[in-house]
């Protein structure tokens, strides 16, 4: 993709799971490499809730978390945890803590978190995307969609005031999902009419047909490019 990770601004966490968020082993290798080399480079701000780092699990996975924790990174990086909205740009926004309103969405946790020494079932409260406003509506950057992604959406027009959604790009956690749950999340989109839809990381195929059958699915894959003004 020819991108300096050198020259970054932000660098934004959808939430804390392990395949979200080991990207920062290397990247912390590569600007320890910068220093020792006197390689000129930005000090990128890590935008993420509070709630990233919390240890989390599953019966058969001892950490299913961020194997990087709060106090290593801050030492590296500026760290900015919010629960609430953060313009990057005067484009760009990561939505913060999602409000959950769907019935159908959200329901069930996904292992056990950590929490001031107790654990609790975790609903991933720390889920959240990012928003591009373009010229003709919004464009939304999902990670896996554990809020819901129609939940996302709601959130999305809310802190935008817009209503128009041009494109969803990203994880919309349809794995296998409860009837209810695609359903819904069908007749959501439907009534939505965004433009189109890119949904990847873990959206099954079952899913994407049945999202097909009410909006435009579009072509998605590691290194595309998709150019909005």
């Amino acid at each position: 993709m020819k991108q300096d990770l050198l020259n970054l601004d932000y660098l934004v966490l959808s939430h804390n799971h392990l395949d979200h968020t080991w990207g920062l082993d290397p990247l912390i290798k590569r600007y320890t490499e910068a220093v020792a080399e006197n390689i000129e480079h930005k000090k990128p701000v890590i935008v993420t809730h509070p709630d990233t780092f919390l240890s989390r699990f599953l019966p058969d996975i001892p950490e299913m978390g961020s194997i990087i924790s709060k106090d290593t990174l801050a030492r590296i990086f500026s760290l900015q945890l919010t629960r609430e909205p953060l313009w990057l740009t005067e484009k760009l926004v990561f939505l913060g803590e999602i409000e959950r309103h769907m019935a159908f969405e959200a329901k069930y946790p996904m292992g056990k978190v950590l929490r001031n020494g107790v654990e609790e079932d975790d609903y991933l409260p720390e889920d959240s995307a990012l928003v591009y406003r373009a010229n003709d509506g919004l464009v939304i950057i999902t990670g896996c969609s554990h809020a819901g992604i129609c939940n996302i959406i709601e959130q999305t027009k809310k802190v935008c005031q817009e209503e128009r959604v041009v494109d969803i790009i990203g994880g919309f956690h349809l794995l296998n999902p409860p009837a209810e749950q695609m359903q819904g999340t069908v007749d959501y989109l439907k009534k939505l009419n965004p433009s189109c839809v890119h949904a990847c990381h873990c959206t099954d195929l079952f899913s994407k047909i049945a999202l097909s059958r009410a909006v435009q699915i579009g072509e998605i894959g590691s290194g595309i490019c998709l150019t909005f003004e």
